[in-house]
């Protein structure tokens, strides 16, 4: 198999040659059809993170053809399709994972952080930690629902029945997570960085009814944000742009560090709350929710070998939507 490999922090990915994957016991090896980027992955990359494998192969986002399965694995999961997300294995046994909350694990595994990702041809990954894709789908297009679209399904799902949504950071998260809003019937007003008109029209081409640079003030107040950008200044920019009573959520796994804000946009009952990581039953839920929206996801597809451009991509804005990664 092949695989770009980060060997160490700030450095460039390296196209290898690897053994073939064996799956242990409750393992599947899947054979890579597309491996959506994910901004997570530039965390990982440039060590935002603590505890990083070295070396790994990034990604999460992967869709592909099971191949080969362990000695535990239901031997009809061979030849079906099935998606690798983020959250790759829990312990199942601490206060979290035996209350639900298995997205709180304190010993949890991380596909393409804490185990090696879809970077690559192949990626081995736990069986019951896989989200089955049967039935006609375009892997590229569904790539980026591994977490693009959990991350945001979750996020949303904290935001209870707002009416008016405010989505700072329009990528590949918020482009999906706009359309299902607009499914369900609420309003979006997308925050993109000041200046970028191309991300604001996008917006609006997916059905925002206000789009504009983060530094503005919204035509209305917020029932909820939503920052996907790992920006911590947005924290203050958006209490300040909800209601009384309103919640800002960050979506990130990692954000810079918030500011100093007065006490007065916080008062007023409103609530700061973060994301973290994901659920199985969160994939579940989403993926029987995702066909009805008849979502159009955006993707610039790169050759796995043009991944660091991809990457690099990512970083300053060259695209809409998601980068998918195709060996």
């Amino acid at each position: 198999m092949k695989a770009m490999v980060l060997h160490g922090p700030g450095q460039a990915l390296v196209l290898e040659d690897r053994p073939d994957p064996q799956p242990g016991a409750a393992e599947v090896v899947v054979r890579v059809e597309a491996c959506a980027v994910c901004r997570t992955d530039l965390h990982v990359v440039d060590g935002d993170l603590p505890d990083l494998l070295r070396p790994v192969v990034p990604g999460h986002e992967i869709v592909g053809m099971v191949t080969a399965v362990g000695a535990d694995v239901d031997p009809s999961r061979l030849g079906r399709r099935v998606g690798v997300p983020w959250l790759g294995h829990t312990c199942g046994c601490c206060r979290f994972c035996e209350t639900g909350a298995e997205n709180l694990c304190d010993h949890p595994v991380f596909t393409g952080y804490t185990r090696d990702g879809g970077f690559a041809t192949h990626v081995v990954a736990d069986a019951a930690f896989t989200v089955p894709l049967d039935g006609p789908r375009d892997p590229m297009t569904t790539a980026p629902l591994m977490c693009a679209g959990l991350i945001g399904w979750r996020a949303l799902s904290m935001a209870g029945d707002a009416r008016r949504i405010g989505l700072y950071g329009f990528g590949a998260a918020a482009h999906i997570i706009a359309q299902v809003c607009r499914w369900q019937g609420r309003e979006v007003y997308a925050f993109t960085s000041p200046g970028d008109h191309a991300a604001q029209d996008h917006a609006r081409s997916l059905g925002a009814v206000w789009a504009g640079g983060s530094d503005m003030a919204p035509p209305a107040l917020l029932d909820a944000a939503i920052i996907f950008a790992p920006v911590g200044a947005l924290v203050p920019a958006a209490l300040a742009a909800v209601v009384k009573g309103g919640i800002v959520i960050c979506g990130g796994i990692h954000m810079s560090d918030i500011p100093a804000f007065p006490y007065r946009l916080l008062w007023g009952e409103r609530r700061l709350v973060s994301v973290a990581n994901l659920t199985r039953a969160d994939a579940t839920a989403f993926m029987a929710v995702a066909p009805k929206v008849g979502l159009r996801v955006a993707v610039t597809v790169y050759p796995l070998a043009d991944a660091n451009r991809a990457l690099d991509d990512l970083r300053h804005g060259r695209f809409q939507g998601a980068a998918v990664l195709v060996p």
